[in-house]
């Protein structure tokens, strides 16, 4: 555990801090007529009304109070816990929350009683060891006995509550009742997850889920044993059900199994998570880049797979027009054979096989894309001809034809948006065209900093 020291504000910052702190005492002496006359008449104002003032702005919702620390080093949480208890409203200061009532779908005022109807929302699930999955929730209204029955409006059904618990730390504090402004948890609860709302049956109602914003890092990741396999994906289960912000997905492009989180410090927690509580060692890389190809030219050619040895041989042979479509128009297959050149029961047999050596592209080995390919013409034999011999053909020809038709290689390209501070949109803007970004426009965003749209490489990215 790391060991720090209160010392003097070094000389050098104190003017610094002395700004900041005259900031401070204007912005929260609006807050309080009485006092803000007092503070523009020059007197000084004590910290016992200057934190009567915080405490009300941040009751208002017009002051957001902003806290360092790190959980990695386990910097700042004892301040932040204090500052929680000092300033941070009681549940019971604070008016009746909005919810949807489940029976009329109209909303209406939960209150922060215990004489009200039960309502909870769960917040967070945890994966523990020894009890199995903990369900967090913070009880709205009402009260909750354990070894009783609880319903869950977001998933329609009813679940058995048993022991309830108040957590301290890694402690679980058994205690036989929780009531509204309580925060709790319960474990085994079935059924429910993070953003469900906990209810009386009879009365119920709905509380409006938390919008989660969407991961913007990204990590490749792997078992280091096949043997891991089975465990990866229960941890990656039991992970996604703790954390809403983390996604999870298979990129169909490279094949890779893509972790997704909200930034370097948040993966890597994910990572020792899965380590250090699943058991699982995980490889963890850059992304691959899903490059794709296409051709830019209209061409025909011959695709002519011919092998007889004394027996019964194999024979397909078919005329191909291949000719490039619009970005994002996917593949298209024309069947154009006049008469029975090619029998009909071996024309989807030379699709396929186009289709089939699509997936590795003649230019670098990428899928191809946004190609109409055209079977015109071709021949058969009565004996030798087979619909494995047809999709070779039409394999062949594709990749003659695809090497004729002037292959060219495909990049993602993101669409990102930058707000940031005025004064470092030249810094950004910097940033973006050495990253072979595209500026595509700037506006103000509404707190009065600069947004700035642009197209970049995915490949840029992920440096």
């Amino acid at each position: 555990k790391p060991v720090f020291e209160e010392e003097e504000i070094p000389g050098e910052l104190k003017d610094q801090v002395e700004d900041y702190r005259k900031e401070l005492v204007e912005a929260v002496a609006e807050f309080d007529d009485e006092l803000l006359m007092k503070y523009l008449d020059g007197e000084t104002l004590t910290n016992e009304e200057i934190t009567s003032c915080l405490k009300q702005g941040i009751k208002e919702r017009k002051i957001v109070p902003i806290l360092c620390g790190s959980a990695t080093i386990n910097l700042g949480i004892e301040p932040l816990l204090d500052f929680i208890a000092e300033y941070l409203p009681s549940p019971a200061d604070m008016p009746p929350v909005t919810a949807k009532n489940v029976k009329t779908s109209s909303e209406e005022l939960v209150k922060n009683s215990i004489d009200s109807p039960f309502s909870a929302f769960v917040f967070k699930t945890v994966a523990d060891p020894y009890v199995g999955n903990l369900t967090y929730f913070r009880v709205y209204s009402g009260k909750l006995p354990e070894d009783s029955n609880v319903y869950n409006s977001s998933k329609s059904v009813d679940s058995k509550v048993g022991k309830i618990y108040k957590m301290q730390g890694k402690n679980q504090n058994s205690v036989p009742e929780i009531c509204a402004g309580d925060i709790a948890a319960v474990a085994k609860l079935k059924n429910t997850t993070t953003g469900d709302t906990l209810c009386d049956k009879v009365n119920p109602v709905l509380f409006e889920k938390i919008e989660y914003p969407e991961p913007i890092m990204l990590l490749a990741i792997s078992p280091k044993t096949k043997g891991d396999e089975d465990k990866l994906s229960t941890a990656i289960s039991r992970i996604i059900d703790e954390d809403p912000t983390v996604k999870v997905y298979r990129d169909e492009n490279t094949g890779e199994t893509i972790l997704a989180g909200m930034g370097e410090s948040h993966l890597g927690v994910i990572i020792d998570t899965m380590e250090s509580k699943f058991g699982v060692e995980v490889e963890k890389s850059t992304p691959k880049v899903g490059y794709k190809e296409t051709i830019r030219k209209k061409v025909q050619v011959e695709g002519k797979y011919k092998k007889q040895s004394g027996g019964r041989g194999q024979y397909g042979h078919c005329f191909l027009e291949l000719e490039p479509k619009g970005r994002g128009e996917g593949f298209e297959f024309v069947d154009k054979i006049v008469g029975g050149v090619i029998p009909r029961q071996y024309r989807p047999a030379v699709e396929k096989g186009i289709v089939g050596a699509m997936k590795k592209g003649v230019l670098a080995g990428y899928p191809t894309i946004d190609m109409k390919a055209t079977v015109y013409d071709g021949s058969y034999h009565p004996v030798d001809s087979s619909e494995m011999a047809f999709k070779v053909a039409g394999s062949l020809a594709f990749k003659k034809g695809a090497a004729q038709a002037e292959p060219v290689l495909l990049e993602p390209i993101m669409d990102i948006e930058v707000i940031v501070p005025k004064e470092y949109m030249g810094d950004i803007i910097g940033d973006l065209n050495s990253k072979r970004g595209k500026i595509m426009g700037m506006e103000e965003s509404s707190t009065g900093k600069q947004g700035i749209k642009a197209k970049v490489p995915q490949a840029e990215i992920f440096k």
